[in-house]
Order: structure tokens, then sequence, then C-alpha cells
């Protein structure tokens, strides 16, 4: 069963997404109402996934967003806004989301995205992947380069080869298929290669290995 918090400061979406997550893998356990009480709704019911609005009064979903990843066991996060805007992207990104989601996105999305995130895999919608890919291009791409390959040096061959595997938005099953190994040993080698970076989500960690132009051997 996956546990999910729904955070929105709006109590109609609220309704509107425990309506949509009602398969029977999904169990919505807790909602918030703002980033503030996102994070102590967290720690009462350790969700799997949290839900996140990014645009709320007093904390909004970027601040709770990060402060959620600084947890000892981080849930999920999935970025949700109607402004799909880039700077809403990039912020969500940069945070530490593992997803994002427009507001309009169909319920059969928001179900994917949702089951996605809880097996330890990203979501980005269309546009986010877009706008992510879009600030790739828009930095010197020498330098960049050079940046992202000495911060891909700090990880073990194993490490780089799931890493490029992720970029290429493939799941943690898959990878483990094609590289013999468990599923279990998949997401160790990530959180071990996220810790030595100082990220969050494999959302960032994708971002770095585009940069470093490395082609996926998987």
């Amino acid at each position: 069963m996956i546990r999910v918090l729904v955070v929105d400061d709006d109590p109609m979406v609220r309704r509107l997404l425990r309506t949509i997550l009602r398969p029977d893998d999904i169990d919505v356990v807790a909602e918030a109402g703002d980033g503030d009480d996102a994070v102590t709704q967290t720690q009462a019911h350790h969700p799997d996934v949290v839900l996140m609005d990014l645009r709320m009064p007093r904390v909004d979903g970027i601040r709770a967003t990060t402060l959620l990843r600084a947890l000892p066991s981080p849930p999920g996060v999935i970025a949700m806004t109607s402004f799909d805007t880039e700077s809403a992207i990039l912020d969500a990104v940069h945070a530490g989301a593992d997803g994002f989601l427009a507001k309009d996105s169909s319920p059969e999305d928001i179900v994917a995205a949702v089951r996605a995130v809880a097996l330890g895999d990203g979501w980005l919608s269309a546009r986010a992947a877009r706008t992510v890919m879009a600030q790739l291009n828009a930095h010197p791409v020498a330098a960049a380069s050079r940046e992202a390959q000495q911060r891909l040096e700090l990880l073990t061959d194993r490490e780089v080869e799931i890493a490029r595997a992720v970029t290429e938005g493939t799941s943690n099953a898959e990878i483990a298929r094609q590289l013999f190994v468990s599923e279990a040993t998949v997401k160790t080698h990530l959180a071990r290669a996220l810790d030595k970076l100082g990220m969050t989500s494999r959302v960032q960690l994708a971002v770095v290995v585009a940069k470093a132009g490395v082609e996926s051997s998987v």
C-alpha cells in the first residue's frame, strides 16, 4: 500500500485528489493546508509520497519540499501547481522534488506519478522535462560539461552506469533487469550516488549526467 499525504491550501483540491487517488494500492493517510503542516503531518504519518502544492501561504511548497528532503527518511515529493512555469519547475527540481505535475494533469498521470515515485523512480510532465533540458542547453556547454564530469568522478563505475540509465527515464526495476542485479541493489547504488553528490532526488542526478554528456550503456 502506497501511503500518500496531500498538501494544498484549497480544500476542494484536496478533496479532488482524494477522489482520484482511490486505487486499491494507494491510501491517502493525511492532508495538510500549508507547508508547515506538511512537515508535521509527514512526521506523524510517514507517507511514502507527498503531493505538494507549490503556492501556499506561510510556508510554500518549495520551502516545505526542502524541509522534507532533509528528514532522516524523507518521502518522495511530487510538486504540483496550476502555474506550469519555468521558474516553478526549476525551483521544484532544485528543492529536491522527485516529480512535477501540473494540476490539470489527467487522473491517470497523477496515479502513475504516485506509483512511480513510490518505487523510487522520478516523474516529470512533458513540459517539465523540456524545461530541464532547456536549462541545460542555456549554460556554456564546455564549462558545464567539465564541471559535471568532475562531479561524476566521485562515483564508482557501477554508480555511474546506473546514473546514466536514470537519465534516460529507466525505472529501478528495468535497470535491475538489464544489469542482472536486484532492485534493492539498484536503490542502494542510487542512494550512495546521491549522497556523494549532495543531492536528494534522481531528477537532480539526471541533470548532472545530462550536463556531462555521458551516454547510457544500459
